[in-house]
């Protein structure tokens, strides 16, 4: 029941937005606004706050390996297709790799191993790789590719000022040496944080209603291997690496499930921030969220 509220408010926000849109209360710049408020304040303060209060044990190799190398697995596939196959260029690439890989762990991610798994410490892993690697280095290309710098110290500028990184750097540095950010100080940034999902969800579901309609944009082989590596193979790969690792029971569901969890609506943010991929982040984050519910249901029923 709780897995079915949590993935129901979602769809619940995201359809407020597209009724919005539908009303014409908000247009396509009004939807561009939301997104980029998202991704320079609201996103970066809740990647802090929710990385400064999970608990990082020592005992998490095995969730590391097995989630990095579901993510790995299914990002490569995709890319190698995507640029060897069907020839599309290095942004569309990218975001398409993203999709296929990035899961929903620093939102649905938490409610799920806190409800159905019993540990919310299940999706630190996927967490702590999704935003301080995979993530910074997908926005240092993004950048690179709008027209930055492109030196090495260029890269390790925008690395290190990227809003999401900076927030999920302190964050980690919270969680790690156990201090609190001082009142005055942490009030503000978790009521921003606060802002970052009812935004992005808003502006995802405006997205929805001022584009052209599902499986109409041309793109439905990238949407359609997106959404079977996305909710197929990722959880395979998690389970077999995970089993191989010694995972099992509680810990061995926990991979699995987030493995299984939908595309990260922070990819079609970056895809509108960077104006790349839109219509591809925007599909596959609807389909996979619309049918990750049912695998989830059946993760939980075979390894629960």
């Amino acid at each position: 029941m709780d897995l079915l509220t949590g993935f129901t408010t979602i769809l619940a926000v995201i359809g407020a937005g597209a009724f919005l849109a539908h009303r014409g209360i908000i247009d396509g710049a009004a939807q561009r606004t939301l997104a980029e408020v998202s991704f320079f304040v609201a996103t970066p303060a809740l990647m802090l706050t929710t990385i400064s209060r999970l608990e990082i044990g020592a005992d998490t190799t095995a969730n590391v390996v097995a989630s990095a190398a579901s993510l790995a697995t299914c990002f490569l596939v995709f890319a190698l297709v995507s640029r060897l196959v069907w020839r599309n260029e290095g942004g569309d690439v990218l975001i398409g790799a993203l999709v296929s890989s990035y899961v929903n762990a620093g939102n649905l991610g938490i409610a799920v191993g806190a409800y159905v798994v019993g540990d919310a410490a299940v999706v630190v892993p996927t967490l702590l790789v999704q935003v301080l690697v995979v993530q910074p280095l997908s926005l240092a290309y993004l950048d690179r590719r709008a027209g930055s710098g492109t030196s090495a110290v260029s890269v390790v500028k925008r690395l290190a000022g990227n809003p999401l990184t900076i927030g999920s750097a302190i964050g980690l540095v919270l969680a790690v040496s156990g201090w609190t950010l001082p009142a005055i100080v942490g009030q503000p940034v978790a009521l921003l944080a606060g802002l970052a999902i009812p935004a992005m969800l808003l502006s995802y579901g405006a997205a929805l209603r001022l584009s052209p309609p599902l499986g109409r944009a041309g793109q439905r082989r990238e949407v359609v291997t997106a959404t079977v590596l996305k909710l197929a193979v990722m959880p395979v790969v998690a389970w077999a690496v995970g089993s191989a690792c010694g995972l099992d029971g509680r810990a061995l569901l926990g991979v699995v499930i987030v493995a299984g969890l939908p595309t990260a609506q922070n990819i079609f943010l970056h895809s509108t921030r960077y104006r790349v991929g839109e219509t591809l982040a925007r599909e596959v984050v609807l389909v996979t969220t619309l049918g990750c519910l049912p695998v989830a249901l059946l993760i939980a029923l075979l390894l629960g």
